[in-house]
C-alpha cells in the first residue's frame, strides 16, 4: 500500500457556497469582465460581474416566484452555452440544486435522470428537448416546469415582484454542507448513479486547483473557452474555477466547429479530453501532407519537438544544433499550430482518459503544455494534475492540495479528501460499496503512484481481461497506443477467457478519405469496402505491431478486425463523455469477436 497527500492550500469556511462566489466578485470589482458571450452579429462582448450578479439574481428571484424552494432540484438539458452557467448560478443562489443532462440523452436517460431526482423543473434548449421531457411528463409527477433556455428572461421577469430580502436570506441560508448539484455518470455499465456534490465539495477542489495553478488562473487576462458538455462534471469544474479566480469565461456549443471559436476567442489556456489534442495533431499533420515536402518537414519539426521535450524531461540542456532546429521549426510549423488555436494558449488541461505520451511531449515541445490531469465524478472531477513546475509526461501528476492519494494492495487507486462527495443519490448500497468506513473512495481504476507523488493510471479493474491461460491484460495501456494511428479512431481490446489477446478497430473517416486519396483507392470506397485491403491491413499492422512494444508476449494482440464504422453514443457505444461501453460493443459486434478466433 502507497500513500501520497498534498496539504490542503486552502480551506473552505462552513458558511460557504458557490453563488455567494458572484456577489462578492461584483461587490468588489462591478466592472471587471467576468465573462465573455457571444454577439448575435458575431464576435464576443464582455460581461462584467456586475451585470453577471443582475442577472443571475434576477433569474433567482424568478425561480423563487415560480415556487423553487431551497433543495429543490432543477435539471439542466443544453449544449454548453452562456445560459447554461446563468441558470446553474441562478438555481444555487436561489437555494436549490442543479441536475445536468446530457443534451445527447436518449428518452429513457432524460426519463430516468428526472425521475430518480424528482426534479421540479427543467431547461432544455431545443424543440427536441422540449418535445422528449413534455412526452415523458405523465410518468414525472415531481416536475411542475418545463422552461425554455432562451426564454430565461421571462421567468426572471416573473421574480420581479420578488423582494431583495427573500433572495438574500436564500443565499445566506446556503451552506458549503448543502447540496449543490447531482451529477449522474454517464453509465459504461447499468443506470447511471446521482453523484452528490455540495457547495463545499466543489469549492474545496475548485479553489485548492485554483491555488495550485497560477499560471493558468491567475495569469494577467486569463481565460478559456468551454467546449466541453457542462453535464460533465470536467467542465463543471473549469465554470467554477473561472468565476472563482476571476479570469473570463466562453462557452462554444459545438465542438465541430472549436477551430473558428479558439480564432476568435483566443483564450490563454483550454482544457479537452485526449480526442481533441489528437484531432488538433493529425490535423495539422494532413494539412502539411498535402504536399510531399510539406510533409516531410513537418515529420521532422514532429520529431524535434519531441526530442526537446524529452531533454526538459530528462533535465538537458539544448544544445546548439537542437535549438537552431528548433528555432526554425518554430517559425514553419510550431507558430501555425499555436496560431491555429488563438495564438495565446501556452497552456492545456486533459482529462477524461489517457493522452498518449508523444503528443504530450510533441506539444510542449511546440510551446504548448498539455498538463495531464485525473479524477472522477465522485471526487468532484480532479483528483490530481501536473503542475507546469513539475510535469511528468505520460503521468496523471501530483495528488491536489488538500487531497490523499492510496494506491491498495491490489493496485485499485483510493482517493480521501474534503472534494469526495457524500455519497450516491437515494442510493445507500452503492454508496457503501465505493466510499469505506475512513473516508476512501474506493475508484476502481488501477495505477500506481512513484517517489515523488505522481500517479500513473494504467486501467479500470472491471475491465480487466483473463485470457484462457490466465494472463490478466490491462486494455486501457495498448488500445492507448493503438489510437497513436491517425487512421484509428477507436479500439477494444477482447480476450476474456479466450486463448489470445484480439482487438476490434475503427477508422476515423477523415484520415481515410486521405489515405484513400494517398493510395489511389476509390473515392468512394467506405470502410466496409476496405476492410480486407492489403495495403490498410500492413498500415494497421504497424500501429499494432508498435503498440504490442509496450507489453509482454501473452497481453500482446494477435489478431485485429476492422470494422465498417465507428462507435456512436446513438448506437450506445460510446458514452456522453466520449467513454466506450465495452459491454454493447461486445454485443453488438460478438459476430466480429467470434471471427476473431474462428
Amino acid at each position: 500500500m502507497h500513500d501520497y497527500v498534498v496539504p490542503p492550500l486552502v480551506r473552505v469556511a462552513a458558511a460557504e457556497s458557490l453563488a455567494a462566489s458572484v456577489f462578492r466578485r461584483a461587490d468588489a470589482h462591478p466592472g471587471a469582465v467576468a465573462l465573455r458571450r457571444r454577439a448575435p452579429g458575431g464576435g464576443w462582448r464582455g460581461v462584467t460581474a456586475g451585470e453577471f450578479r443582475a442577472e443571475v439574481a434576477a433569474l433567482a428571484a424568478g425561480l423563487i416566484a415560480a415556487g423553487i424552494a431551497p433543495g429543490d432540484r432543477v435539471a439542466l438539458m443544453s449544449r454548453t452555452r452562456y445560459e447554461w452557467t446563468l441558470a446553474d448560478y441562478a438555481a444555487w443562489a436561489a437555494g436549490a440544486v442543479t441536475v445536468p443532462v446530457y443534451e445527447t440523452s436518449s428518452a429513457e436517460q432524460v426519463e430516468w435522470i428526472l425521475r430518480d431526482s424528482a426534479a421540479r423543473a427543467v431547461v432544455a434548449e431545443t424543440d427536441a428537448h422540449e418535445k422528449v421531457i413534455a412526452g415523458l411528463r405523465a410518468g414525472l409527477p415531481d416536475l411542475e416546469h418545463l422552461w425554455r433556455i432562451d426564454d430565461l428572461d421571462a421567468v426572471a421577469r416573473g421574480g420581479k415582484d420578488v423582494r431583495a430580502g427573500v433572495l438574500a436570506r436564500r443565499l445566506a441560508g446556503t451552506t458549503a454542507a448543502d447540496l449543490a448539484t447531482i451529477v449522474y455518470t454517464s453509465g459504461t455499465t447499468g443506470r447511471p448513479k446521482g453523484c452528490e456534490l455540495t457547495h463545499g465539495c466543489l469549492l474545496a477542489d475548485v479553489r485548492n486547483a485554483v491555488a495550485a495553478l497560477p499560471e493558468l488562473f491567475e495569469q494577467p487576462g486569463a481565460s478559456t473557452l468551454l467546449f466541453l458538455p457542462l453535464a460533465h462534471v470536467f467542465a463543471r469544474i473549469i465554470e467554477i474555477g473561472m468565476l472563482e479566480a476571476g479570469a473570463v469565461l466562453g462557452h462554444w456549443p459545438d465542438p465541430d466547429t472549436l477551430a473558428d471559436g479558439l480564432a476568435g476567442f483566443r483564450p490563454t489556456f483550454v482544457l479537452a479530453v485526449p480526442r481533441v489534442f489528437e484531432k488538433i495533431y493529425y490535423g495539422a499533420q494532413r494539412q502539411a501532407s498535402a504536399s510531399s515536402a510539406g510533409g516531410r518537414i513537418f515529420a521532422a519539426a514532429a520529431r524535434t519537438a519531441i526530442e526537446r521535450s524529452q531533454a526538459l524531461a530528462a533535465g538537458r540542456a539544448a544544445g546548439p544544433l537542437q535549438a537552431a532546429r528548433h528555432a526554425a521549426f518554430d517559425m514553419l510549423v510550431y507558430r501555425r499550430l499555436r496560431a491555429a488555436v488563438g495564438g495565446r494558449i501556452s497552456y492545456a488541461i486533459s482529462g477524461g482518459g489517457p493522452l498518449n505520451e508523444q503528443l504530450g511531449h510533441f506539444f510542449r515541445g511546440a510551446g504548448i503544455t498539455v498538463l495531464e490531469g485525473y479524477g472522477l465524478t465522485e471526487a468532484a472531477g480532479a483528483a490530481t494534475v501536473n503542475r507546469p513546475g513539475r510535469n511528468k509526461i505520460g503521468t496523471v501528476g501530483l495528488p491536489l492540495p488538500g487531497v490523499a492519494v492510496r494506491v491498495a494492495a491490489g493496485g485499485e487507486i483510493l482517493i480521501r479528501g474534503d472534494s469526495v462527495f457524500r455519497g450516491y443519490w437515494r442510493n445507500a448500497g452503492a454508496t457503501r460499496e465505493v466510499l469505506d468506513s475512513d473516508g476512501w473512495l474506493h475508484t476502481g481504476d488501477l495505477g500506481a503512484l512513484d517517489d515523488q507523488g505522481m500517479l500513473r493510471v494504467t486501467g479500470r479493474r472491471k475491465e480487466l481481461i483473463v485470457t484462457a491461460g490466465g494472463t490478466n491484460v490491462a486494455p486501457a495501456v495498448i488500445e492507448e497506443r493503438i489510437r497513436a494511428h491517425p487512421l484509428i479512431s477507436r479500439c477494444l481490446v477482447v480476450g476474456d477467457g479466450r486463448p489470445y489477446v484480439g482487438c476490434l478497430i475503427t477508422l476515423d473517416p477523415e484520415e481515410l478519405e486521405h489515405w484513400k486519396q494517398q493510395h489511389g483507392r476509390p473515392a468512394g470506397a467506405s470502410a466496409r469496402d476496405l476492410a480486407d485491403d492489403a495495403d490498410l491491413h500492413a498500415d494497421i499492422q504497424r500501429a499494432v505491431d508498435e503498440a504490442n512494444k509496450a507489453v509482454s508476449r501473452a497481453e500482446s494482440i494477435r489478431r485485429f478486425r476492422i470494422l465498417p464504422g465507428d462507435f456512436t453514443e446513438a448506437a450506445g457505444q460510446l458514452t456522453p463523455s466520449d467513454k466506450v461501453r465495452r459491454g454493447v460493443v461486445a454485443r453488438d459486434f460478438a459476430a466480429d469477436i467470434e471471427a476473431l478466433y474462428a
